[in-house]
């Protein structure tokens, strides 16, 4: 079978199962989702380790963020996201003068970040995760929003990569969660 063809039966399914399964499936969702967070969390706390403090304003390319901007991008967007969006608290403001330039303050700040994000994501109620939402233009039920926040952060993060190979440097591993 093609695979919009099994997407297709797959979505067909899922909506024709009882209440119950529809329940646990949400559940194992938000289980995924919540590993999703615990692993930006993850890859962005091995990036700010591994790469030199003295590199930490330093860019790939001219145009592009330095170092840090990008960590700090990727979190709070991160956190943008949960506060506005989702209706969760705001995380951490952190002040950027000491964040971009200190390891020990840009790993507080992504920490602080994506345990906010995590207990919002506990914390949501089903109704809640069923709510739509509008994630900058784009309609979609608010538990995909959690998925949304992955592929943003992820690709941040790549971009990351040439910060450590312009520095000569081997990115920390990428492991999947």
């Amino acid at each position: 079978m093609q695979t919009t063809t099994l997407l297709a039966l797959g979505m067909m399914l899922t909506a024709a199962a009882p209440a119950p399964a529809r329940a646990q499936a949400a559940e194992n969702s938000r289980a995924a989702q919540g590993r999703m967070l615990a692993y930006e969390r993850k890859l962005l706390l091995a990036m700010v380790d591994s790469m030199p403090e003295r590199l930490y304003r330093d860019k790939a390319t001219p145009p592009q963020r330095d170092f840090a901007q990008q960590i700090h991008h990727a979190s709070s967007v991160a956190d943008y996201i949960v506060g506005a969006v989702l209706k969760g608290p705001k995380g951490p403001a952190g002040d950027t003068a000491t964040v971009l330039n200190s390891r020990a303050a840009l790993r507080r700040y992504v920490s602080a970040v994506f345990d906010n994000a995590a207990a919002h994501l506990q914390a949501q109620s089903a109704a809640a995760r069923a709510e739509t939402i509008d994630l900058f233009g784009q309609k979609m039920p608010a538990w995909q929003v959690w998925d949304e926040i992955y592929t943003h952060t992820v690709w941040t993060a790549g971009s990351i990569v040439a910060n450590f190979r312009k520095n000569g440097m081997a990115p920390p591993e990428f492991t999947f969660f």
